[in-house]
């Protein structure tokens, strides 16, 4: 019979976890279609009773990414990432008088006035918990036991110090392109995480062949998909709402994209003795061009 550790277990779960909350956010939409029909975008349905478990399910998603975070480069990606997932979940999209029935949109496209207090109190939310978590990691670093922290803590208080401009000086900027551009950046980033495991390592075991190219292209898929999302999102920025429903099948590939992602992340560490989070990414794994074994030499 396996045993396992408790970190390993601990490690486990918040991969897990953090799959779950994709499923999540597609069950909470797919309840939410006999009552609201098909919106033109995923985010649409922050306006409608799926948003609770929409919300739910990125904060917890951004407390297990800086929990797996771990050391180096996958470090900082992560920890941005999930730095990013939260203003996803705070600050919905804009949508038009005819995007979400029933919801009353009179400065068309725009966040509606009935959810602005909502977005206020948890943008301030949001910063008030950044600041203190910023300075706890500052206090740790200082006495030593938060190595490697630095360009993490410099990321957040860029963020912190943006956030709080913008939405001081240019509120309607910030309730205008906040959405957007921490989706696009918070999906960027596990592109460039899952390109960092196709030619770094991250983990104790040297990955397989097939799944560095898996890697790549999952990488490829969510870049194409961030460009056809921005696109798609401008091009419907004049418009009433009602549109076709490109981007929410865009904003859908690019989930079910991270949730594989995820999976064969999950799968790949299942098994280390030391969670993969834990050990450092220094050392460029081999060309993917040679035959290579799936074992360390």
């Amino acid at each position: 019979m396996s045993t396992s550790t408790s970190p390993q277990r601990t490690h486990r779960y918040l991969r897990l976890a953090i799959g779950g909350t994709v499923v999540v956010i597609l069950v909470a939409v797919l309840a939410a279609v006999p009552g609201f029909g098909w919106l033109s975008a995923i985010s649409d349905y922050f306006y409608t009773p799926a948003r609770n478990a929409f919300v739910g399910a990125l904060i917890a998603a951004s407390l297990a990414l800086l929990a797996l975070s771990g050391r180096g480069a996958e470090r900082v990606i992560l920890d941005a990432a999930a730095l990013f997932a939260p203003l996803v979940a705070l600050v919905p999209t804009v949508i038009g008088s005819a995007s979400v029935p029933g919801v009353d949109v009179p400065c068309s496209p725009c966040v509606p006035p009935v959810a602005r207090p909502d977005v206020a109190n948890g943008v301030v939310t949001y910063l008030v918990v950044l600041a203190v978590v910023l300075a706890v990691a500052l206090v740790l670093r200082t006495l030593g036991q938060a190595p490697g922290s630095l360009f993490s803590i410099i990321l957040g208080v860029i963020v912190l110090v943006l956030v709080t401009v913008t939405g001081l000086i240019a509120p309607e900027a910030f309730l205008s392109f906040a959405h957007v551009s921490a989706t696009v950046i918070f999906f960027g980033l596990i592109a460039a995480d899952a390109v960092l495991n196709a030619f770094w390592r991250t983990s104790s075991r040297t990955p397989p062949r097939w799944l560095r190219i898996t890697y790549i292209a999952i990488a490829a898929v969510l870049v194409v998909d961030m460009i056809v999302l921005l696109a798609a999102t401008f091009a419907r920025r004049d418009a009433d709402g009602a549109a076709p429903p490109w981007i929410l099948v865009g904003e859908a590939v690019a989930l079910v994209v991270f949730l594989l992602f995820w999976i064969l992340q999950t799968w790949q560490r299942w098994d280390e003795d030391d969670p993969a989070s834990l050990l450092p990414a220094d050392r460029r794994l081999p060309p993917l061009r040679r035959a290579q074994a799936t074992v360390d030499r």
